[in-house]
């Protein structure tokens, strides 16, 4: 569960923001603040993994705070939440995660949240897989998690499949699925294993199951029943 700080100068824009933030079952609200002053003394008492920051407000903007916070051991991701987009530039200059504008959409919230979770996942303390050892060719090739789109189980094998290619692994899918998690992966089949940055259609099917459809090729991919309430709670369904 990924802990946040909101801080915007209107509260009935937090409300609303942390409202949105329980409702993906993925983030964990830790403090509010409605000034640059608070968002600092909120960040000592309770730290956190993300702020989600507004640009302006009085005395000190959000731009302002960002860079501050990129001047610490290990600052909070940021993800800018304003109702002015003329400011997108300034704020991925002080690397914000994402810039999203008010009024905040769940869809694109969910989109946001997979991107600060990714550079969590990349910039926690422990050893982070970030390609994965493949064969194509009788070449022993390693292949970035961000392009691989599914992963099919066959016998012994598996199959990772991006945009472009499709490569063989050794490797188990119950390992690719352990491994994979952290960047946004979930097993939506016994024999597929999905990442969910892909996604661009969910089908209800006959029997209570679904199909997804993949985005860029349109390829689809069965959810098995009993993955059904699982794959919804990761979308944020």
């Amino acid at each position: 569960m990924i802990r946040a700080i909101i801080v915007d100068d209107e509260a009935p824009a937090r409300s609303e923001l942390h409202y949105l933030l329980d409702e993906t079952g993925q983030v964990e609200v830790v403090a509010e603040a409605s000034n640059v002053r608070e968002a600092i003394e909120r960040l000592k008492d309770h730290g956190g993994d993300l702020m989600f920051l507004d640009i302006q407000m009085p005395g000190a903007t959000g731009l302002q705070l960002a860079e501050a916070l990129g001047s610490l051991k290990y600052p909070p991701a940021v993800i800018f939440v304003t109702a002015h987009s003329e400011h997108a530039v300034k704020a991925f200059d002080v690397n914000a995660i994402d810039y999203l504008l008010k009024p905040v959409q769940t869809e694109r919230l969910l989109k946001a949240i997979n991107k600060a979770k990714k550079h969590l996942t990349a910039n926690s303390k422990g050893v982070q897989v970030e390609r994965i050892p493949v064969e194509k060719g009788g070449k022993k090739l390693l292949v970035s998690t961000d392009k691989i789109r599914y992963i099919m189980a066959k016998d012994d094998y598996s199959y990772l499949h991006t945009s472009t290619d499709r490569y063989l692994s050794t490797v188990s899918l119950a390992q690719l699925e352990a491994k994979l998690e952290p960047y946004n992966f979930f097993r939506v089949h016994r024999r597929y294993l999905v990442n969910l940055d892909c996604v661009e259609e969910v089908t209800p099917m006959s029997g209570g199951t679904l199909q997804l459809t993949l985005a860029e090729e349109e390829e689809k991919v069965p959810v098995s029943r009993r993955r059904v309430a699982g794959l919804k709670k990761a979308l944020g369904l």
